[in-house]
């Protein structure tokens, strides 16, 4: 099973350079884990209602991270 992050993180302004989210990240304001990909988009919806996100000041990613072995 694919676990899943809801990501928070600040819009950073324009400057000319070529954005790249490994080697300069937006700043996170706010990581919260999902077990599941319909719990990870109830957790943006959430995120995506506040007023910082609604003004485009801050941005939610979800991020699948990686499988959770499940034992049978």
């Amino acid at each position: 099973m694919t676990r899943f992050l809801v990501v928070l993180t600040d819009v950073r302004p324009v400057d000319g350079v070529d954005r790249d989210e490994r080697t300069v990240p937006e700043r996170r304001r706010q990581v919260v884990g999902a077990s599941s990909r319909e719990a990870a988009d109830r957790i943006a919806g959430a995120f995506m209602a506040l007023g910082m996100v609604r003004a485009g000041r801050q941005r939610v990613k979800v991020i699948a991270v990686g499988r959770r072995h499940s034992h049978d």
